[in-house]
């Protein structure tokens, strides 16, 4: 099953830089994303729960088990960018998070975890399923499953990994739509703003 996953992770990516729907400037923004100083703090922030959780135990303590923690969430990490970038760019999504200007925690909150599951698509108005993000979260939690020790490395483990990803875009969403703006800072809407 390894290989099947590996190979259709590779397939999606080569076809969506082939057919020419990653934009140079999308190339650019995931090489950020993947190894910018968000990417490094997520990592260690998770290396530190399962260093503290001793998850998974095969791993052992002290700075080789964080290590190898670290590199583990870096590697999720890539793997699920470059799938979600790949599967995005053909499905013609902008994955970008645009804040909703509403009014009220109710509706400002719902429309962040809307935002988690409907994207607004790039080559035309209205909203499309992100299936880049979805396909990334549980892709990278299977696919990861290939370095885990023997403890982590089940389907369902996969599965649940791909679920706790997924939650954690959510947590990210509502973040990025409760956090204070800056004073005098241009306001990103989306390019169809009527699509809402």
């Amino acid at each position: 099953m390894r290989p099947t996953l590996q190979t259709l992770f590779a397939v999606i990516l080569i076809a969506a830089v082939s057919s020419g729907a990653v934009q140079k400037s999308r190339v650019k923004e995931y090489g950020h994303q993947m190894v910018g100083g968000q990417a490094m703090a997520r990592s260690a922030g998770s290396a530190a729960i399962g260093q503290i959780r001793n998850h998974p135990h095969e791993w052992g303590g002290g700075a080789g088990g964080y290590a190898k923690r670290f590199g583990s969430s870096m590697g999720h990490h890539i793997v699920k960018g470059t799938i979600q970038m790949g599967v995005g760019a053909w499905h013609h999504e902008d994955q970008h998070y645009y804040r909703s200007n509403r009014q009220g925690t109710w509706p400002r909150l719902k429309y962040a975890v809307t935002n988690t599951f409907m994207v607004h698509r790039n080559n035309g108005p209205g909203r499309t399923p992100a299936l880049g993000r979805v396909s990334g979260a549980f892709g990278a939690g299977l696919i990861s499953r290939a370095w885990q020790p023997a403890s982590a490395a089940g389907l369902g483990a996969g599965f649940a990994s791909g679920g706790i990803s997924v939650g954690a875009d959510v947590g990210v969403n509502v973040a990025r739509e409760f956090w204070p703006r800056k004073k005098g800072k241009v306001v990103r809407r989306a390019r169809y703003a009527s699509a809402r």
